[in-house]
């Protein structure tokens, strides 16, 4: 056989390339096997995830037993002492005003001042028909002098003396009438400078330079020029349950703070109240004083107001009721239920008995033990054995989790 025919051996280049691709490959087959494990890895990760979020999620509080002396938390109001709408009496143009918003002012204070060119004509009339008057009253009473004279001479009669002397009288009369319109307009000049009431700070100002002014509150629905409250004190309007109205008494200590001044607590005493109970809303109305230094609180302001109430002797006698956030609670058709989490985290809705109502506390006086685990704001489709997942309450919550 010729030399060309015989097979060569292989070279060890070609052994080379030989190895290197069935290294290709493998790598290759590694890198498959990899990514699909890591894609049914990731599948399996998101099929469990999916599968614990679909379990709600709660947050858990537990009743507390009820201290000896309790608080109770209702929102307020705070007013002026006094406030007073300030009109005028006199209509006319403003011809200018002195203070602006915020200004404090004294009792007597000139606010404005009015042109009231009517009014002038007015007086002037009025002061014309007093000269009139008086010079008619004048003429009567010398006619009714002669024809006195004339009646003791027998010259007249009595009958004409006696209407010559009536009509003095009328006269006389007029003249009292006249003075009396005159002074009318007088005082109501005297409205053309407005005048702060009293002491105090001010709130509105409802009218500007060469603006028309009506006479009175009703007039028009601009006619108000200024608003002046006094607010070196305040009072401070609470509405209170029916059910708390017989724990309000003057020996409860009271504290109020303000959103916009958080951490500062300002004390209040109690003044009056209503001493009857709203039948629209079913509460008391409860008057408060509080001192304002330095003018701090604002009127109008809304304020969240603590009463710290004593326990009393009659409430020591009875068992002590837990207390429960109210937000725990829900309302169903066959009364108040909460929803406790047993220990395999399944709920358990239990029927509890309610005491008072202590704003963001409710007293349970049955149906619930103080270790219980509660869900605070149970979603209202939660159900009989509903598997749930307990989460920490969130930071400054003010919650207390399980």
């Amino acid at each position: 056989m010729p030399n060309e025919l015989r097979p060569r051996p292989p070279s060890a280049q070609n052994r080379g390339l030989w190895f290197a691709g069935v290294a290709a490959a493998v790598v290759a087959l590694a890198v498959v096997v990899t990514g699909v494990a890591s894609r049914m890895h990731q599948s399996d990760e998101v099929k469990t995830w999916t599968g614990i979020q679909s379990i709600p999620a709660v947050t858990l509080v537990s009743p507390t037993p009820g201290a000896g002396a309790r608080t109770l938390t209702l929102p307020g109001t705070l007013q002026a002492f006094f406030n007073a709408p300030i009109y005028s009496r006199a209509p006319g143009y403003v011809h200018a005003w002195y203070v602006d918003i915020g200004a404090r002012v004294k009792s007597g204070q000139v606010l404005a001042s009015i042109d009231t060119p009517e009014l002038d004509q007015q007086i002037a009339q009025a002061r014309a028909d007093v000269r009139t008057a008086e010079a008619n009253m004048q003429l009567a009473a010398t006619t009714a002098a002669r024809w006195s004279r004339l009646l003791a001479e027998d010259a007249v009669s009595k009958q004409e003396t006696d209407e010559k002397t009536g009509d003095l009288a009328a006269k006389t009369a007029q003249v009292a009438a006249a003075k009396a319109n005159l002074d009318r307009l007088m005082a109501l000049k005297g409205f053309a400078r407005i005048t702060a009431p009293f002491d105090g700070v001010v709130t509105a100002r409802k009218t500007d330079i060469g603006a028309l002014v009506n006479a009175g509150a009703g007039a028009s629905p601009n006619s108000e020029l200024f608003d002046v409250a006094k607010i070196d004190r305040l009072r401070l309007y609470v509405r209170v349950p029916q059910v708390n109205s017989a724990d309000i008494r003057r020996d409860v200590k009271v504290s109020l703070t303000v959103p916009e001044l958080p951490g500062q607590s300002f004390p209040a005493v109690l003044d009056t109240t209503s001493d009857a109970i709203s039948d629209a809303s079913g509460t008391l109305l409860t008057e408060l004083m509080v001192d304002n230094p330095g003018d701090i609180l604002k009127p109008g302001a809304y304020a969240e107001v603590r009463f710290d109430i004593p326990r009393s002797a009659t409430a020591a006698a009875r068992p002590q009721a837990l207390l429960l956030p109210s937000s725990a609670l829900l309302f169903r058709n066959q009364g108040m239920e909460a929803a406790v989490v047993d220990a395999s985290n399944h709920v358990r809705l239990k029927p509890v008995g309610t005491g008072r109502n202590l704003g963001q506390t409710m007293e349970i006086t049955s149906g619930l033990q103080p270790g219980d685990r509660v869900i605070d704001n149970p979603p209202d489709s939660i159900a009989e054995g509903q598997l749930v997942r307990v989460v920490a309450p969130a930071p400054g919550s003010g919650r207390g989790g399980a």
